[in-house]
């Protein structure tokens, strides 16, 4: 057992028996390898990586492969997801070496932390050659290694060292980004660009703000092709709810199976905004049913929400398979609905594209590795590939609603599975990922009255507060049950971007001034200890953090908008509450920096361009004075990505000055229009139209499904 043994990180944990001598991030390390003269290899990944674990299995758990790696290098192993920090650094030498990234990632630095050579997964015996080479050169070679640094160390440095514009981005960069997106859209199956496909929730969320302002169909199709494909292919779980981070393939059927708690929170605020905007059905059904699987499968009993599932689960012998948990054989199928007639059995296969042919291969990644590529052995024809089914809807794209007789059958079948043994759950809780949640999960409480739905955002935000912040107001990031502390490393500008929001969207959902209390606290802090006087902007690592070979700026987006784009929103959201302009002069110079970049690729700056258009459009502040559940349910169940609400309890704001109890006010940046006490009068000043609610608005819930 190794120095890892006493990590609370299911991912480090894995690796603790190791027979690699590993040593946790820090500075015993790096102090290990000056005095070895050694270099530092370091290897970056997460619990639910499915490669990761290839890697671990093929190289990491190999006696031979663990020699030579303790013999020459000092091994340092990383959670990205704990350190997100320590993984952009190294990501961004690698992607400057390779021209790609991805994990696992490994890294090889000198005694400084200086990188000199990087890639991602290597298979046993190129890995063995690569630890050879990389000796020789660093003993042998090292004029080449400081040439390699110094080229790699600018690359790494970029983000530091960028000056901001004077102008924020403007319509014509957000309509040349709008375009470029509607030219790499995939107009058969949806998403953007070519296989892998990852759902790119901020380029449709940058779209469907496009398809408000003008109403164009190309915008609008767009938004149902690939919403609509998403849900249909196997890339969401039919029998469970949620979804896996991304599709291997064009169609969206055939995911790497991990199951992430960001990817939820995104998915179900972009489906439940386009719902809003353009009612289909179907979408609803795909965010309840996700929602779902948070609160059951992800959820603490305290409140806080787990990190992810794995994409693989044991079969018969204790060896992780991917896709095995999530994936059918027809005679499991009718197995599971042993008790229901034959013609609704065969339906439901049908439905879900259950077949004998199968859709999926199961993939033995450790025949491949060391039977040159045959299963069986060496020179040895293997037994045929496992085909098995990932249930889909693809054959009746965005046709998801069963027919009532499908219900039972689906119902059995979650049953079975159930009882299979689950893939890995990585049980820490990360500040970040739980804001992400946190937001969505408010918003949709609002928007479907629910308050079970409300308890539970309720609850995940006193967590964070009582779990997460320190006595004096300081974050940390990640949370463990078994940790001593539980809550350990230093949050970062990401968790206090997304908190800021998170907190923000709680008050609007619940109407207690507790939650802007925690939102100013939480942006006072961030403002404090991340921001950067000189160019604007906020550091990844607050000023007395960790001292790492360079200080960076999160400003792109990948799987999670960048830190800066959602401080930016999040602010220009918190001053149309507040009424304190500062943080929308803050949220100004972040534009003001991201404004230099948002050409350098499409997609890439959604976020910001989002964040944009709130600024050129100003918020729209409502405030209801008083009881009156009529116009908070017009105020909740309408849509405008440019509203704050204010309601229930009053707090420090010029917009609570002087209102008067059974009215609503509809200001534009702090300018009022005149009171109403109707809703038909309040839908007219909010959406240009005279909207009457139904009477006895229903509460929507998981059951309606």
């Amino acid at each position: 057992m190794n120095r890892l043994a006493d990590e609370t990180s299911p991912y480090l944990r894995q690796h603790r028996d190791n027979p690699v001598d590993w040593f946790p991030w820090g500075a015993e390390a790096f102090a290990e390898a000056k005095d070895r003269n050694v270099p530092v290899l370091l290897s970056v990944g997460y619990s639910s990586c499915h490669w990761c674990h290839v890697m671990a299995h093929e190289c990491f758990e190999d006696a031979d492969v663990a020699t030579k790696m303790n013999e020459l290098f000092v091994n340092v192993k990383v959670d990205r997801e704990e350190r997100p920090d320590v993984d952009q650094l190294y990501m961004d030498a690698v992607q400057a070496m390779t021209g790609r990234g991805g994990w696992p990632m490994t890294v090889f630095m000198t005694p400084d932390g200086e990188p000199f050579y990087g890639g991602t997964y290597f298979p046993k015996e190129q890995f063995l050659q690569l630890l050879t080479s990389i000796t020789e050169v660093y003993t042998e070679r090292p004029d080449d290694v400081r040439k390699n640094i110094g080229q790699l160390m600018t690359a790494v440095n970029r983000t530091a060292e960028l000056s901001a514009g004077t102008e924020i981005p403007d319509v014509e960069q957000l309509n040349n980004a709008v375009q470029g997106l509607g030219k790499a859209f995939d107009p058969e199956w949806g998403g953007f660009g070519k296989a892998p496909k990852f759902p790119s929730t901020f380029n449709l969320e940058l779209m469907l703000r496009a398809y408000m302002s003008n109403g164009a169909d190309a915008a609008k199709n767009i938004i149902v092709t690939t919403l609509d494909a998403m849900c249909s292919g196997g890339m969401y779980d039919h029998i469970g709810g949620g979804f896996a981070r991304y599709s291997t393939d064009r169609e969206w059927l055939t995911p790497h199976f991990e199951k992430m708690l960001p990817d939820q929170a995104l998915l179900v605020r972009t489906y439940l905004h386009a719902f809003i905007v353009l009612g289909q059905p179907q979408w609803r059904q795909v965010l309840i049913e996700t929602i779902g699987y948070v609160l059951t499968t992800l959820q603490h009993p305290d409140g806080g929400w787990y990190s992810a599932e794995d994409a693989d689960s044991p079969d018969a012998d204790g060896k992780g398979v991917e896709g095995l948990f999530h994936t059918w054989t027809p005679d499991e199928a009718r197995a599971a609905m042993h008790d229901i007639k034959k013609e609704i059995v065969e339906a439901t296969l049908d439905w879900y594209d259950i077949t004998d042919e199968g859709n999926y291969e199961i993939v033995d990644h450790g025949a491949k590795a060391n039977d040159t590529g045959k299963a069986g052995g060496k020179g040895k024809k293997g037994p045929p590939p496992l085909r098995r089914s990932i249930p889909n809807r693809l054959q009746a794209r965005g046709v998801l609603k069963r027919p009532r007789e499908l219900d039972y059958g689906t119902f059995r079948m979650a049953q079975a599975r159930n009882e299979r043994t689950r893939p890995g759950l990585d049980d820490k809780i990360i500040t970040e990922w739980n804001a992400v949640f946190l937001a969505t999960l408010a918003e949709a409480a609002s928007v479907f009255n629910n308050p079970t739905w409300l308890e539970a955002a309720k609850k995940n935000g006193e967590f964070l507060l009582s779990e997460l912040r320190r006595p004096n107001g300081r974050w940390n990031r990640t949370w463990h049950a078994d940790g001593q502390p539980q809550a350990r490393h230093d949050a970062l500008a990401a968790d206090h971007a997304h908190l800021i929001d998170a907190f923000t969207r709680l008050a609007e959902a619940s109407g207690e001034a507790r939650w802007i209390e925690a939102a100013i606290e939480t942006a006072d802090t961030m403002l404090d200890w991340f921001w950067d006087p000189m160019e604007g902007g906020v550091f990844t690592t607050a000023e007395d953090a960790e001292a790492l070979i360079a200080r960076q700026k999160d400003l792109t987006d990948t799987a999670l908008p960048s830190a800066n784009s959602t401080a930016a929103l999040a602010l220009y959201r918190l001053a149309g509450l507040t009424g304190e302009m500062r943080y929308a002069n803050q949220a100004d110079r972040i534009l003001q920096l991201l404004g230099t970049q948002v050409d350098q690729g499409i997609g890439m700056f959604s976020n910001a361009l989002i964040a944009a258009d709130l600024r050129r459009r100003g918020t729209t502040e409502i405030v209801i004075a008083g009881d009156r559940p009529d116009l908070l349910r017009m105020a909740q169940s309408v849509w405008r990505p440019d509203t704050v609400l204010a309601w229930g309890e009053p707090y420090d704001s010029p917009l609570w000055d002087g209102r008067k109890d059974g009215y609503v006010y509809v200001c534009r940046d702090h300018a009022c229009q005149a009171p109403q006490d109707t809703v038909e009068g309040f839908s007219e000043l909010l959406t240009g139209k005279r909207i009457s609610l139904p009477t006895g608005t229903e509460q929507q819930s998981e059951a309606d499904v």
